[in-house]
């Protein structure tokens, strides 16, 4: 039973949600994952069906609900792949920042095109020389005249080779002391003289999110392209980091969830010494363990999202939870395959997939040690 108070209205979203997945997303899901990215044709798609920004006011072209509305999304997501992630941070990760700290005509610019499926969006902030130090960013945006030139290299851009929309996080103060006061956050679009995109990377997993490298050549975009007040980047971005790493750690216990489930289901049918291994007490045993800590995981992940819903600040406690729960779905993978035998390490396994896409979960949105870092510190460490 979820610890969540989801109404009649939000199961019939959901149902409809699955059925839309089934249709149009589990039948391609392998072609997408050879092709490394999702076809734009699909964002169309879900645009189409009001499943990209649910949250945002019917004015700029959303439904306007609640965010539960999105935790159904992310979570149908996930049971298919962790890959599919790149949709949420479209939803969910960017377009806060264009929704809370745009002016009314960026608002009226960009919402509506990111909401039907016309525009992909993706947030540049790592670099090949800075991670999680976003204080440390080298890219640079200097003021001349009416305009802004932009120069530098981000890396690890989900969403980066389809995206038509980037938020990039720059320095416009390169001598502000403390660093983090020179940081500022531009929107930049594709076609603009100077920004190009690399390759898509070569990645262990979530093949089917595109990821790449974005460069910016004196790059020139207009005042109207700042977001929000010039050296208020790195806050804007500390605000808007505790629903990024909520919706991490809810993708975590989802893929958890998924990995316990297809393995019990394997276990029941799969024979060793003339009985299914379910029946073995090591099997027992270890699908007993995982699935307390599953619980555990989850009804921390639910309570937080109403806390989230309810506009408390949980940073510390989401900070735990994204390092927890992540260091848990990898756990969970590399048992659930363990059980799988021989078979969890080929691809036609699910399990394999989820294996390898779930590793990452622990480095992006902030490392795990990051994690710690600031539980530590909120600790008077």
């Amino acid at each position: 039973m979820s610890g969540l108070p989801y109404t009649r209205e939000h199961e019939i979203f959901r149902k409809s949600v699955q059925k839309f997945l089934e249709k149009e997303a589990v039948p391609y899901f392998d072609e997408w994952e050879q092709n490394k990215c999702i076809p734009k044709s699909f964002w169309k798609r879900l645009g189409e069906q009001g499943y990209l920004c649910p949250w945002v006011e019917e004015e700029y072209g959303g439904l306007g609900t609640d965010f539960y509305y999105s935790v159904i999304i992310y979570e149908e997501f996930e049971k298919i792949a962790s890959g599919l992630s790149g949709i949420g941070l479209h939803s969910d990760i960017v377009m806060p920042y264009i929704h809370s700290f745009g002016n009314e005509h960026q608002k009226q610019r960009w919402l509506p095109p990111c909401i039907n499926g016309d525009i992909i969006s993706a947030i540049a902030m790592t670099e090949p020389g800075a991670g999680s130090d976003l204080a440390g960013i080298k890219t640079t945006a200097k003021k001349d005249a009416d305009d802004y030139i932009i120069n530098g290299e981000k890396t690890f851009i989900t969403n980066g080779y389809t995206a038509d929309l980037v938020i990039v996080v720059c320095k416009t103060n390169p001598n502000a002391n403390p660093p983090h006061r020179g940081i500022s956050l531009f929107v930049v679009e594709e076609g603009t003289p100077g920004f190009s995109k690399g390759k898509k990377l070569k990645k262990m997993g979530q093949h089917v999110n595109d990821t790449c490298e974005l460069i910016f050549e004196d790059v020139r975009v207009s005042k109207e392209h700042l977001l929000g007040e010039e050296g208020k980047g790195f806050y804007y971005l500390m605000q808007k980091l505790q629903q990024e790493r909520l919706l991490c750690a809810l993708g975590g216990i989802v893929s958890a969830e998924e990995m316990l489930r297809m393995t019990i289901g394997y276990t029941k049918q799969r024979e060793a010494f003339g009985k299914n291994i379910s029946q073995f007490q090591n099997t027992q045993f270890e699908l007993a363990e995982m699935a307390t800590e599953i619980k555990i995981g989850r009804t921390f992940v639910d309570d937080l999202i109403n806390n989230h819903v309810a506009g408390k600040n949980v940073v510390n406690e989401v900070s735990m939870a994204k390092w927890w729960v992540t260091d848990l779905a990898k756990k969970t993978a590399g048992r659930c395959m363990q059980l799988h035998g021989g078979y969890g390490y080929m691809e036609e396994y699910e399990i394999a997939r989820r294996y390898r896409d779930i590793a990452v979960t622990s480095i992006y949105a902030g490392t795990n040690e990051i994690m710690k870092n600031i539980i530590a510190k909120n600790m008077g460490l």
